[in-house]
């Protein structure tokens, strides 16, 4: 299954992790590209603008938004 995590501080990077450790295709966005490329070399699929993760996950879906990280 294919997930995207938006945020990838303590808690979204943690939840990144665990998702690539069980088999998930990860795709990740953070606004710190560091943190992004931080989990390029772990596995996940980066994107470095909201544009670009929209485009790469299949399907879509906030299940939990903050608005300060969609602006």
């Amino acid at each position: 299954m294919q997930l995207g995590i938006v945020g990838l501080g303590r808690m979204g990077g943690n939840i990144a992790r665990r998702l690539m450790r069980a088999g998930h295709r990860t795709v990740v966005h953070d606004r710190n590209r560091d943190a992004v490329t931080a989990l390029e070399n772990e596995g996940a699929q980066g994107a470095h603008d909201l544009g670009t993760f929209l485009f790469m996950v299949v399907r879509p879906f906030v299940a939990e938004p903050f608005a300060d990280e969609l602006d």
